[in-house]
């Protein structure tokens, strides 16, 4: 799991964040009625990419900013 996070804190992790986030809320916006739940999360996910911090790093014993992991 700590190798998990540790990616995605890198750059790499970052833009797979942000690339699915856009594709949730993409998805959750073509759907419309109850999906607007899963741009919500997608908004989210594209929100810790863009300012480099971690939610599930603590989990694990880890910083939560990005830049304190690596």
């Amino acid at each position: 799991m700590k190798a998990f996070v540790r990616f995605m804190a890198t750059s790499g992790g970052r833009w797979l964040r942000v690339v699915a986030g856009a594709a949730l809320i993409a998805i959750g916006a073509a759907l419309g009625g109850g999906w607007w739940a899963l741009a919500v999360v997608g908004a989210l996910f594209v929100l810790v990419g863009a300012l480099d911090v971690c939610l599930i790093a603590p989990l694990v014993g880890l910083p939560v900013r990005g830049r304190d992991v690596r």
